[in-house]
């Protein structure tokens, strides 16, 4: 049973449910509408366009350092990241067979000589012999060919002794260019064989203080892109510096694959320290369009669109190309804009025209629903 004091308890119990009904209902309602909106300010700065792509990091000049003749790896005078001059060993193949088959065309070459001594010897005293008509015209002129014959051998036989020299002086590979050494392909013991291809032993750069980017482009952007044109980009080895460099050639050919087209772009880029390696994986910025001290407003005042029916009244106002809405907030008065947009970056977007300044609060964002969850929830607990 109920006494006096419990009635009051339950009295005093429904009136503070009331006034906190009242609190969270009516108190709400006369915040003002600062605390209902996310607000920034219109100010000024610098907007870069730009337009994002991968690429490769690879020397201006890589040379595939091959052998013309087989044989086994004798001697290795360089290895990876050595500095190498033009005309420096690279490798010594084992001349051993080389050295035998130019001795026997060497060998083949005396024979030729002999051959051709005996036949210039033997027309000579046919000769003769025509001049007394001891022998016939015929007779004489088979001499003759065979003399033609001697002297045709002894030219084959000094081409052999050419070549053959030349394959053994093939034994040495030697450096074509001037610079460092990126892959050897190749130890001691090794058997290289050039019958059918020219087989890779070494991959020498010729100068890692100026590489190129080979970067493929998407159609859609393509062309926004233009010889000289300034790129920005990192490398996952070095994330906090940036780099730069020079557009240098945009490739015409396409690549297709799966029905989407792509492009090669080349840049250069100067790597004087050193820091730059091959095969690195650059993330790309092109510059397309830059502006500095514009007037500029975050890209989220842009996608904003209230809820408040007085303000989805002005949001009614016309647009046409590159026009918007902004929604700037002063005081107890939430005012819709319509301006005229430029360039962006992705989050700023430059305002070319509109009754706006920099300081203007323009609104982002509406924190409303999260204030009137809250008090449905209250609600709900008495």
């Amino acid at each position: 049973m109920f006494t006096l004091s419990n009635k009051r308890i339950v009295i005093v119990l429904i009136l503070i449910s009331f006034a906190a009904t009242y609190y969270w209902v009516a108190g709400g309602k006369k915040e003002s509408k600062e605390s209902q909106y996310k607000t920034r300010g219109i100010d000024r700065g610098d907007i870069i366009q730009t337009i994002s792509a991968n690429g490769t990091l690879t020397p201006v000049v890589l040379v595939n350092v091959g052998t013309q003749v087989s044989g086994t790896v004798a001697k290795l005078h360089a290895d990876y990241n050595d500095h190498v001059e033009i005309g420096q060993k690279l490798v010594e193949l084992d001349p051993a067979l080389l050295q035998a088959q130019l001795q026997q065309s060497k060998a083949n070459l005396l024979n030729a000589q002999v051959t051709l001594r005996i036949a210039d010897s033997k027309l000579k005293r046919h000769q003769l012999l025509k001049e007394k008509e001891f022998i016939s015209l015929e007779a004489l002129q088979v001499i003759e060919q065979e003399m033609e014959v001697a002297r045709a051998q002894l030219a084959i036989s000094k081409a052999q002794v050419e070549r053959d020299q030349t394959n053994l002086n093939y034994s040495v590979i030697r450096s074509p260019i001037s610079g460092v050494v990126i892959a050897r392909d190749v130890d001691i013991g090794q058997t290289v064989a050039a019958n059918f291809q020219t087989p890779t032993l070494f991959q020498i750069a010729k100068d890692l203080r100026q590489m190129q980017i080979n970067i493929s482009v998407a159609e859609a952007d393509i062309g926004q892109l233009h010889i000289g044109q300034l790129i920005n980009f990192t490398v996952d080895a070095f994330q906090q510096r940036k780099f730069t460099g020079i557009v240098k050639q945009v490739r015409l050919n396409p690549t297709i694959q799966e029905n989407v087209v792509t492009y090669n772009v080349v840049a250069m880029v100067d790597n004087d320290d050193g820091t730059l390696l091959p095969g690195m994986t650059a993330n790309i910025n092109f510059v397309v369009n830059q502006k500095n001290d514009v007037l500029r407003v975050p890209n989220a005042a842009l996608r904003f669109e209230p809820k408040d029916i007085e303000l989805s009244e002005g949001s009614k106002m016309a647009k046409s190309a590159n026009q918007s809405i902004l929604y700037l907030l002063s005081e107890d008065h939430h005012t819709p804009v319509n301006v005229i947009t430029g360039i962006s970056d992705g989050n700023f977007t430059e305002i070319i025209n509109g009754a706006i300044k920099a300081g203007d609060k323009v609104i982002i964002s509406e924190i409303t629903d999260k204030k009137e969850s809250e008090s449905k929830f209250r609600l709900r607990i008495f």
